[in-house]
């Protein structure tokens, strides 16, 4: 089994998708204007309008309604990031902060309130489990 992508269910598809953008500094592939993806080396950002989940089964997903999930991108920098998001992003749950388990890391609400963390590993421990 491979992990392919997470995706987001979204009311408004293009808003969603340029906040990523920016955020990212990644460029979106478009499919159709109800879907558009974020490819990194490690997965997909998918991002799909609430007439995607009709295919799935009505109601199968909600638009900004997540309460469980945040969506992680590792950086080089977080604290360069930080500095760079703030006329991107509107609400910082975190600023840059050292974690116990050795990642400095900044936690915000994308558009729709998803939590993303841009994350840097510091310590030794750390970059050993996302290097190898």
């Amino acid at each position: 089994m491979n992990f392919v992508s997470v995706r987001l269910i979204a009311s408004d598809v293009k808003r969603l998708v340029e906040f990523y953008e920016r955020a990212t500094g990644l460029s979106a592939r478009w499919a159709t204007e109800d879907f558009a993806e974020l490819v990194t080396p490690a997965g997909t950002l998918a991002i799909a309008s609430a007439r995607t989940v009709e295919l799935f089964g009505a109601g199968a997903a909600v638009p900004a309604d997540n309460h469980t999930v945040i969506i992680e991108f590792r950086v080089d920098d977080v604290d360069r990031e930080y500095e760079r998001l703030q006329g991107i992003v509107s609400e910082f749950v975190q600023e840059p902060t050292t974690m116990p388990w050795g990642n400095r890391s900044i936690l915000f609400r994308d558009p729709d309130g998803n939590l993303v963390n841009l994350f840097t590993p510091l310590s030794a421990e750390a970059i050993k489990r996302f290097d190898g």
